[in-house]
């Protein structure tokens, strides 16, 4: 998908003020509202169950719908760009449902004012979801330079931060006869000071920051179909996020420490109040809002600070561990400083417990980029939005639950807001056992799903060289090999925009879905296998058993299987598609191992012999990757040649190294072409006149021998080259094509590849692995 909204220019101050203003706004209506629940309780005589069915349905309602709204925002087609429009939305469903959420009376039914708080509620964090997604991928688009980026997300925290300063700062206010007459009537008239500022600043970013049109790009339409079925890519991009054992762990220390952290922080008001002033909130004063102001300013200036020195000196790991440790001492020191009438000793403990929750996001979230590098590595792809989402979607059920949890606290231990202390000092007693234990509890869950977390400087290093290593590749993929108009460098291709026979450029979707369907029931030619599973690669051996399972998928849907190898199982593929009645074109793999050479080629004859080949393929492009050359490549076709001297024996590469090379021509029985018109930097919509120049240039050199081509394809997914976009549209055109094209045009053609394999990302980058018409789990893609 195009990412038109990016630059790597230095973005302008006052565009990272704009969305550090959104940022505020994002902070402040959590922050906020976590101050004004406890009216609902104290005020309002909401119980525990009600307490926990508000905190956790819409918050559980807000987990599910983010990940759909970032699929409707990644795929809006607008002139002033994806996310502008529902930012600013947003922003209004947000102001306006806050005000409304709080208009609650004493005289009203509890009843009453509990649903009719639930309804808005449940408005307020759509709203919040319609401007959170889109505001939050704002900022990543803001700039796709490194440091820019951290720049631009600096200003933003630094910013919205302050939110957890003042919100507290609402507690001496709202309880105080001077400014209000009862805390009900607080939340009434605040809210709509409160939420009209904040849903201005949540504006700021749709109003100022620049957006570029996307409706020219060539996005997901936004049906109802393609919406649901983001879903399911969702639950898929779980799943394999989750596979990886570092992202786990950084998922369930995160919900552990902010669930715990979550659920006694709402019980910070009545811990105060009860248990150091008996119950007279008035007597508080300000001592329930410092708690919350010191905390947050000792996160700024003491905790933020400390932490990113520590990871830079000790590691991340150590940091965190360290952290966290100081943290349990910090809860151990708030059990003991809560002493009614010196509320003021519990100063000393705050120091220690902000170092849990200050340090968690800082940590985490620097260890997450480099788990991200670790799913690019084994997947190719670059997806920082998706671990991002899942990540905070575990955040956000951790909120729902602590929500919950909380009430199930004040339930658990019989606490009642209209008596006072000594009327139920075991209850008051309890709260604060909870206050300070509770997360103590999640905090040495998380340090020991931890202590073996193994992603050191030293690993992370080498993660990075390959990553850069392959991006070099990559590179050298796009440019010396399959470089850019490389068959305009050896003739002379005439101007076409299309083929003969290709598809109209603005067909639909679904008409193409028929045709794709059409064609694939009509049988191709041939196709060619892919063997391996999800975290198989090459060195796996191979069963009988998975080799039988694929090729009972794609067996009604070719006449010809072709396969790469004769070792690790690989020689098992040719049985199966005999006893599935298909012919075979069977490859001994070349690589820069000469003994395993040997068995290779060793293997070929041996399954040639048996009578399960009826053509022989001696390597696969090898001169493409330069590892042998010409004269050692004729030496092992020549060997196979007087073998097998009744089969027709050929040598797969790609197509402009038959013409350079004459001698493999003459060599060969058949002329084995890989023609791959993507790698070259082609458009689809030239792509079949381009494989047909492509296949003309190798017939002027052939003479009489016949000629196959071996491999070509589009993927669904990864990178651009070029003007080739992989996308699931241009994939779909490209196969019902080409299928065309050799149908009318008499060509033997294989088509890459039956399914999709993630190793591949390790050779080709990011679109590796998304050249199969089926998945990796053997699901059909279109």
């Amino acid at each position: 998908m195009s990412t038109v909204e990016t630059t790597r220019s230095k973005v302008p101050f006052g565009q990272k003020l704009a969305f550090g203003v959104g940022m505020f706004a994002n902070q402040m209506f959590p922050a906020i509202l976590g101050i004004f629940m406890v009216v609902l309780v104290e005020d309002l005589k909401f119980t525990g169950l009600m307490w926990g069915m508000i905190y956790l349905f819409p918050r559980l309602l807000d987990a599910i719908t983010d990940p759909i709204m970032g699929f409707i925002s990644d795929n809006t087609k607008s002139r002033w760009g994806r996310r502008r429009v529902y930012v600013l939305i947003g922003s209004i469903i947000m102001g306006v449902a806050y005000i409304f959420m709080w208009q609650l009376f004493k005289e009203n039914s509890l009843e009453y004012n509990f649903w009719y708080f639930f309804f808005w509620s449940i408005i307020f964090y759509l709203g919040l979801t319609f401007f959170s997604v889109p505001y939050v991928a704002m900022g990543y688009e803001m700039s796709d330079d490194f440091h820019e980026r951290t720049n631009i997300m600096a200003v933003a925290q630094w910013i919205g931060q302050w939110a957890w300063v003042i919100a507290p700062l609402f507690w001496l206010i709202m309880y105080d006869p001077e400014w209000f007459p009862s805390a009900d009537v607080a939340a009434r008239e605040l809210a709509i000071w409160v939420a009209i500022p904040c849903a201005i600043c949540a504006m700021i970013p749709a109003l100022f920051i620049k957006s570029k049109s996307t409706i020219s790009e060539d996005y997901e339409p936004l049906n109802l179909s393609n919406i649901g079925g983001s879903l399911t890519k969702i639950r898929d991009s779980f799943k394999e996020a989750f596979k990886i054992k570092e992202f786990r762990k950084l998922c369930l220390s995160t919900f552990f420490i902010f669930n715990a952290f979550n659920t006694v922080a709402s019980l910070t008001f009545f811990v105060i109040v009860y248990k150091l002033f008996n119950g007279d909130a008035e007597a508080t004063g300000v001592w329930v809002s410092l708690f919350g102001c010191l905390s947050a300013l000792g996160t700024t200036f003491i905790v933020i600070p400390i932490v990113t020195g520590l990871s830079k000196r000790l590691g991340k790991k150590k940091a965190f561990m360290i952290c966290q440790s100081i943290s349990i001492i910090g809860y151990i020191m708030l059990y003991f400083l809560f002493i009614p009438g010196k509320p003021w000793l519990y100063i000393f403990a705050l120091p220690f417990f902000s170092f849990g929750i200050g340090s968690l996001f800082t940590i985490m979230m620097s260890m997450t980029a480099d788990v991200i590098d670790i799913d690019e590595l084994n997947t190719g792809k670059r997806r920082e939005g998706t671990f991002g989402a899942i990540y905070w979607w575990m955040v956000k059920v951790g909120y729902a639950i602590a929500g919950a949890l909380s009430g199930g606290i004040i339930w658990l231990v019989g606490f009642n807001s209209d008596l006072s202390t000594l009327e139920q000092q075991g209850s008051v007693d309890g709260l604060h056992a909870f206050f300070c234990f509770f997360p103590m509890l999640g905090t040495i869950a998380a340090m020991f799903i931890m202590r073996d977390y193994d992603v050191t400087e030293e690993r992370a290093s080498e993660i990075r060289a390959k990553l850069d290593k392959r991006k070099n590749f990559d590179l050298a993929i796009g440019s010396s090999f399959y470089g850019k108009n490389k068959l305009e460098s050896l003739i002379s291709i005439h101007e076409k925009t299309s083929y003969a026979t290709d598809v109209d450029q603005d067909i639909s979707i679904e008409e193409l879905k028929i045709m794709f369907d059409n064609a694939l029931k009509s049988k191709l030619h041939g196709i060619c296998f892919s063997p391996y599973r999800e975290g198989q690669n090459v060195n796996h051996k191979l069963s009988g058993t998975q080799i039988d399972e694929r090729m009972e998928v794609i067996a009604p849907y070719t006449t010809w299987v072709r396969s790469f190898s004769c070792r690790n199982g690989n020689e098992l593929i040719p049985l199966s598609a005999r006893s599935k009645g298909l012919n075979t074109m069977v490859g001994a793999w070349i690589g820069d191992n000469r003994s395993q050479n040997d068995l290779e080629i060793k293997g070929l004859i041996t399954q040639a012999q048996k009578g399960l080949v009826n053509i022989a393929v001696v390597g696969n492009e090898v001169l493409l990757r330069d590892e042998y050359s010409i004269d050692e490549i004729v030496e092992y076709i020549k060997k196979v040649k007087e073998a097998l001297p009744d089969i027709p024996v050929g040598y797969v590469d790609a197509y402009y190294q038959f013409v350079d090379h004459p001698q493999l021509v003459e060599l060969c029985d058949v002329l084995l072409i890989n023609c791959y018109p993507f790698w070259e930097g082609c458009s689809v919509n030239q792509s079949t006149a381009y494989l047909n120049e492509m296949y003309e240039m190798v017939k002027q050199v052939a003479g009489e021998k016949p000629i196959i081509i071996t491999e070509t394809g589009w993927p669904n997914e990864g990178s651009e080259n070029l003007e080739a976009v992989p996308s699931m549209i241009n994939a779909m055109k490209y196969f019902v094509n080409v299928t065309n094209w050799y149908k009318d045009k008499g060509v033997e053609m294989f088509y890459f590849s039956s399914f999709d394999e993630s190793w591949k990302v390790h050779q080709e980058g990011d679109v590796g692995a998304r050249w199969g018409i089926w998945d990796k789990d053997e699901n059909f893609k279109y």
